[in-house]
């Protein structure tokens, strides 16, 4: 007897649940649930995944590019007495246009 309601316990839950899987109610197709592409929303779905990944990568890309030195970086801007020196330095003036430049700047 047990054994008798066992199976016929299983046989009525094995029929409920493919009941209750069938999206297809009252015969529409348009009635249930739409698994990802029915009314419409998938392609706005997809734009938005798009924008969210876009969003968190250019996110990313900037948090690294901000963090980092890399060299990227210009160096601090130079005073004109520091640029003076380093023209002197390599050549670029002698010591007559470097002192006549000085005192101009000086002043």
């Amino acid at each position: 007897m047990k054994r008798k309601a066992f199976s016929l316990a299983a046989a009525a839950s094995s029929f409920a649940t493919s009941a209750l899987a069938d999206p297809m109610t009252n015969g529409s197709p348009y009635y249930g649930y739409g698994h990802m592409w029915d009314g419409g929303y998938g392609f706005i779905g997809l734009g938005m995944m798009i924008l969210f990944w876009g969003a968190i990568i250019l996110l990313v890309v900037w948090a690294i590019r901000a963090l980092s030195d890399g060299g990227s970086r210009k160096r601090r801007s130079s005073s004109a007495l520091e640029i003076l020196q380093e023209r002197l330095a390599r050549g670029e003036i002698d010591t007559e246009e470097y002192q006549a430049r000085k005192k101009a700047l000086e002043d």
